[in-house]
């Protein structure tokens, strides 16, 4: 996900980024995200007309765990099992001269490989873009797809690139002075997308 959203709650990254967790309000509960990861998997068969041909690769670390509840939901719905999968971006980042060292994820390909397949990326916040920008460039290394949807549970705007979801599960304007995070309980013990306040001195960085 983009680089000025904030991952949990509670971390060093969290309180160091300036963000007030003690006041931020849920958008999302768990009913919500349940029903929204419902309703884009009916979306994503109706475009593909099926699932057939249809790979998921979440993008880590939330992203992952919502692209595999999207497989277990398209399993349900179509009676195909789906491949599903991680693509990590951390070398394809544009911004790591400017941040500390990042620990390199899991890139995981389902299967024989994604070529001639529709590849749905999955994330949990979309924000400035170049997150997706990155995980084109390191889907592009892999192999070649027939085409490529983009997954997002938040779409938050302030866009710096020409991205576009497909799939949204919820489209939620902030000003550059709010804070997203979500929470999935395979990471954090609960589901839930929360909106807050950055402090003066996060807005600023």
């Amino acid at each position: 996900m983009d680089t000025q959203h904030s991952r949990q709650s509670q971390s060093p990254q969290s309180r160091n980024a300036g963000i007030d967790t003690d006041v931020m309000r849920p958008v999302l509960e768990a009913q919500d995200i349940a029903r929204v990861l419902t309703r884009i998997a009916h979306e994503i068969v109706e475009r593909a007309k099926g699932a057939d041909d249809v790979v998921l690769l979440g993008i880590p670390t939330r992203g992952v765990f919502l692209a595999r509840r999207l497989a277990a939901k398209l399993e349900e719905i179509t009676g195909v099992k789906i491949p599903v999968g991680s693509l990590d971006i951390t070398m394809y980042r544009d911004d790591l001269r400017m941040k500390p060292a990042r620990a390199i994820g899991r890139t995981e390909i389902p299967g024989d490989d994604i070529d001639g397949r529709l590849v749905v990326l999955v994330d949990d916040v979309l924000f400035s873009g170049r997150t997706i920008r990155a995980a084109l460039d390191a889907l592009g290394d892999i192999g070649r797809p027939r085409a490529v949807q983009l997954a997002v549970l938040v779409d938050r705007g302030h866009r710096e690139l020409p991205i576009r979801a497909d799939y949204v599960g919820k489209n939620l304007p902030t000003s550059l002075r709010e804070n997203v995070q979500v929470q999935v309980q395979e990471e954090d013990g609960r589901d839930a997308v929360l909106l807050g306040q950055r402090t003066d001195r996060a807005a600023g960085q």
